[in-house]
Order: structure tokens, then C-alpha cells, then sequence
């Protein structure tokens, strides 16, 4: 179990190691300086804990997520959420911040002076014509050099960290920056919501769950322990590497001008810590393997979320959701990694605490039958605060800012928290209750008469 549980993790890992696992946490070290503690703490709750969480939650129903929200909240809500979601997690954000961070991470660095306004189209340009190509016909090849590329790219970032933190980690640390000074672990809670691995957890539970009893299970119990175990070794990868970069980048000497200009800090100290540390051969060596890296992982998005959108809407055909999948990619591409994030912030702040939220009734509902109206309303009051929080801070308006201030836990970017446990305990004391348990024996009954078993019992 132990030996299955492990293998399940690392590839699973791999799976979602992406451009903003790399780039996030050493900016994180460096902007909150003498803060650097709390501020990992919030960004590894949001950015491992809520993730693992919603993994594990995912993993334990066969049917996912689809199936729990149109069964608790509603089908119309179910469609909507996870559409937000597929495209935050696909065109809009993360296929193009995997383009852009191999450009600003891998290639930039290489190139003359001269270049640098031309770079990233053209090879945004080739980058994506390739990943078009092969999203029209993917094959398991190209999964299996993600599985085995990421890995050796990871233990290579672990590398630099451990050489890093050998040579910088006596460096004086800085003065905390900006939102970091004065609340250090709701900034780096919402830090970590820029790394999407809560909200693809949700997303991909299910091929997670197929590629997990492809395995074999001598029972549900053992099914339940892996995933559990999985879970652990997921948590554990991500912390470890987190808590490296973010050390890495909190003591990483970053120039002043550096530190006050609009370049993203992530990138810098990953750049420049590389040729520092292993010379130009370990930049080029860099290169090859963060653009293949994140390569993989742009061609696996767009075929997913074209499968999605083909099976979710029957008149939707896979090939032009390829095309056009790929081509907002690359023109988001084109905007630059910082305007990517800066852009992302705003959508994260509505998908990100409903995601949480819900991974707690799911969680919640595993022991207390509770009640739909009442989960109905716990959504509605996160989705609310949510969205009025996102444009409170895209309008600017003052006022709506203020009333959300007046929400508990609001300074530790939180306003939603209070309205959602209000909503938890109404759901518990609210008529029309709903089990878990007897979902999950359905879904099971419903596995066998299809003729599909949900372990191997061999």
C-alpha cells in the first residue's frame, strides 16, 4: 500500500508542477522580508493544504465534482462554476502563464539586449503552433515525458535550493514590501491562490481517480488509506519545495531597482540564482527543461479542457475548441507574465473561496447529514461576498470596500468566513437533509451495473 500510495503521489505531483509553483514562492520570500514566516505559512495553506484537501475530497468520489454540485447546490450553478473554472485554469491564466514563464524564466535570459521586444512573440508564436499540432492528435508519449521530465526538473530545482540556501542563506533579509508589512498571511494566503492547484484539484479528480485504479485495490478500504497516503506524499513534495524557493527568495540579495521595478521577483531569483550558481551552461540547461516542462503541461490543458467542453456541450466538436483554445492562450501569452497575474487576481478571489467552501460541505457532509437548502445558501453567501469583494477592488469603490471591511477576518483576506460557517450550521439544522453516505453507496451500485468495477479485485 505504502509502495502504491508513494508511486500515486510523486506522479500526481508531477502532474501538477507547473510554471507558478516555481515562480510564486521566491517572490513571496522576497517581498515579505522580515515577514517571510506567516506569509509562507498562509501561502502554503492555500496554495498545498486547500489543494491536498480538495484532491483527497475529489479522489473519494468516483463521480466528482460535477456530480456533487448539480446534487447539493444546483445543475445551472454546477455548469457555470466549473466552466469559470476549466477556463481559469486553461486559457485565461495557466496555458498562457506556462508560455510566458518558460519565455521569461528559460529563454529571455539567453538572448541579446536587442531582442527583447520581439522575443516573446515569436516564440509564443512557436511554442504554441507546436502545442496546436499536438493537442489535435495527443498521444501517451507526450504524458510520459511530462511524468518523467517534471520529476527530474523538480529534483533539480531542489538542487538549487539546497546549493541556494548554502550560499545566500546567511544574506541579510530585507524589509517587507507593500501588503506584506502590514498583513504578511492573508497577503500570502492570496499569494497562493496563483498557483490554481485548489482549483485543479477539482478539475481533474476524476482522470485522477482512472489513473489511480488503473493500479488495482484489494478493497474500498485500501482505496480509502491510498488516497489518504496520496495525499500526504502530495502535501509533503509541495511543502518541502515551497518553504525552499520562499527561504531561497527571502535571502537571495535582489537589487534595490530590481525590487522597485514591475519585474516579476520569482523569475529574477530563479534566473539569476541558476547562472550565479551553476554559470551560463545552467541557464541554457534551465531553459530546455522549464519550456519542456511547462510545454507538456500546456498541451495536457488544452486537450482536457476540450474534452470537457466537447462532452459538457454536445454541440461543441473538440477541434475547434483546440484552435480556439490555443489561440486565446497565445494572445493572453503575448500581454507579459505580470500582466497575467495581475489580470488572474480578480477571478481567483471569486473561484478560489467557493472551491474551499465547498470542498468544507463535502468534507462536513462525509459525517452530518445536512441540509441542500442550507448548503444552497452557504454558496450563495461566499459567492456574494466574492464577487463583491473582486469588484470593490477592480472599481475602486470605497464604499462597497468598506462594508466588506466590516466582515470578520476581512484584514486577513477572509470576509467570506463567517458567512460560511453561518451557513454550515444553518445546513446542519435546516429540513431537506442530505447524506453522503447514501450518495456514495449509489454511485457505487451504479458503478457495478454498469459494468464497471470500482476496484480491481483481483
Amino acid at each position: 500500500m505504502f509502495k502504491k500510495g508513494s508511486l500515486i503521489g510523486v506522479l500526481i505531483f508531477g502532474f501538477f508542477f507547473g510554471a507558478g509553483n516555481l515562480i510564486f514562492p521566491p517572490a513571496l520570500g522576497a517581498l515579505s522580508g522580515t515577514n517571510y514566516l506567516p506569509a509562507i505559512a498562509g501561502f502554503v495553506l492555500s496554495g498545498v493544504g486547500i489543494a491536498v484537501l480538495a484532491l483527497i475530497v475529489g479522489a473519494l468520489n468516483p463521480k466528482g465534482y460535477r456530480y456533487e454540485l448539480e446534487q447539493k447546490i444546483s445543475p445551472i450553478f454546477a455548469t457555470v462554476f466549473l466552466v469559470a473554472l476549466y477556463l481559469a485554469i486553461g486559457p485565461f491564466f495557466a496555458i498562457p502563464r506556462t508560455a510566458s514563464t518558460s519565455f521569461d524564466v528559460g529563454i529571455k535570459p539567453l538572448l541579446p539586449a536587442e531582442w527583447a521586444g520581439i522575443g516573446l512573440p515569436i516564440f509564443t508564436c512557436l511554442y504554441f503552433l507546436a502545442a496546436y499540432l499536438i493537442s489535435l492528435n495527443p498521444t501517451k508519449v507526450l504524458d510520459r515525458i511530462g511524468r518523467v521530465l517534471t520529476p527530474i526538473f523538480a529534483g533539480l530545482i531542489v538542487l538549487l535550493v539546497v546549493l541556494g540556501i548554502s550560499r545566500y542563506g546567511s544574506t541579510d533579509v530585507q524589509t517587507p514590501v507593500a501588503a506584506y508589512a502590514s498583513n504578511p498571511f492573508g497577503t500570502g494566503f492570496l499569494e497562493g491562490y496563483n498557483t490554481l492547484d485548489a482549483l485543479a484539484s477539482v478539475a481533474f479528480s476524476v482522470v485522477i481517480v482512472h489513473s489511480m485504479r488503473q493500479l488495482g485495490f484489494s478493497s474500498k478500504k485500501e482505496y480509502i488509506s491510498i488516497v489518504w497516503l496520496v495525499g500526504l506524499v502530495v502535501a509533503l513534495l509541495f511543502s518541502v519545495l515551497y518553504l525552499g524557493l520562499g527561504f531561497l527568495g527571502n535571502h537571495f540579495p535582489v537589487p534595490a531597482d530590481v525590487m522597485s521595478s514591475d519585474v516579476n521577483k520569482g523569475v529574477y531569483i530563479i534566473s539569476q540564482a541558476t547562472q550565479q550558481i551553476f554559470g551560463p551552461a545552467g541557464q541554457f540547461f534551465l531553459a530546455i527543461m522549464v519550456v519542456v516542462t511547462c510545454f507538456t503541461t500546456t498541451v495536457g490543458l488544452i486537450v482536457s479542457l476540450s474534452e470537457f467542453f466537447h462532452e459538457r456541450f454536445e454541440w461543441v466538436t473538440y477541434k475547434p475548441c483546440v484552435t480556439a483554445f490555443t489561440l486565446v492562450g497565445f494572445a493572453i501569452a503575448n500581454m507579459g507574465l505580470n500582466n497575467i497575474i495581475q489580470f488572474s487576481v480578480p477571478v481567483l478571489q471569486i473561484l478560489y473561496p467557493v472551491t474551499i467552501v465547498f470542498v468544507a460541505i463535502l468534507m462536513l457532509n462525509k459525517v452530518l447529514p445536512l441540509s441542500k437548502m442550507g448548503m444552497q445558501l452557504t454558496i450563495g453567501f461566499v459567492t456574494v461576498i466574492s464577487l463583491a469583494t473582486s469588484f470593490a477592488g477592480i472599481l475602486k469603490w470605497g464604499l462597497l470596500t468598506n462594508l466588506i471591511n466590516t466582515l470578520p477576518f476581512a484584514a486577513e483576506s477572509l470576509p467570506w468566513l463567517v458567512p460560511a460557517v453561518v451557513g454550515l450550521v444553518l445546513s446542519i439544522f435546516l429540513p431537506d437533509k442530505m447524506t453522503s453516505e447514501d450518495a456514495d453507496q449509489e454511485i457505487f451500485e451504479e458503478d457495478t451495473a454498469e459494468g464497471h468495477d470500482l476496484f480491481d479485485l483481483d
